[in-house]
């Protein structure tokens, strides 16, 4: 039976988190900054730069995520973290004017992004990393965590666009629907309180 830990992605753990975001899908070019920075500054840099952003970010006495292992192989990611910090997603047409909850407010978390390799696919990773990014956005300050998942219910999802997480993964895990800005496009969010 393999062995799955779930740790804050400290600076001593970057390989782990580059191995989980270079496993499939937009990972390795995006480095888990499309949320994180205007458009034409994300256009504009380069992977080296972004994950040079990325490995700064792990410096930071709170880091900016959670990294899955699965027998001490990075495995999965999770971005968590106050959503003020999250700049395009104020900015976006569907989250935008949609959320209930105040842009500025830094109590409030958002989780924005998931990253599992493929060949760990299948095996509850993202379930878990919800399951720990709960607590540490606890642990760190958050009074609500809110998320943007996909209700793969009301769409066909490829599993590239299941960054976003699963609908269902969210509501399993106690989160309740507080808008729909798009039929396959909920907000959800859990009172930290």
């Amino acid at each position: 039976m393999s062995q799955i830990q779930v740790l804050p992605a400290t600076s001593e753990r970057f390989d782990e988190v580059e191995n989980a975001l270079t496993g499939g899908g937009d990972g390795r070019a995006c480095q888990c900054q499309w949320w994180m920075m205007p458009g034409s500054r994300f256009s504009a840099l380069s992977v080296e730069e972004k994950t040079e952003i990325l490995r700064a970010e792990t410096t930071a006495s709170v880091p900016p995520g959670l990294v899955a292992t699965v027998d001490g192989v990075g495995a999965g990611w999770v971005r968590v973290g106050p959503r003020p910090d999250h700049e395009r997603l104020a900015r976006t047409k569907l989250y935008g004017k949609t959320s209930p909850e105040p842009w500025t407010d830094a109590s409030t978390w958002a989780i924005s992004c998931f990253s599992v390799r493929k060949e760990f696919r299948g095996q509850g990773l993202t379930r878990q990393l919800l399951e720990a990014a709960v607590p540490f956005a606890r642990e760190n300050g958050a009074r609500l965590v809110e998320a943007y998942p996909i209700d793969t219910a009301a769409t066909k999802t490829s599993s590239n666009e299941l960054y976003h997480g699963a609908l269902t993964t969210f509501l399993d895990a106690g989160f309740v629907e507080t808008a729909r800005p798009r039929a396959d496009r909920p907000i959800v969010a859990l009172d930290l309180g």
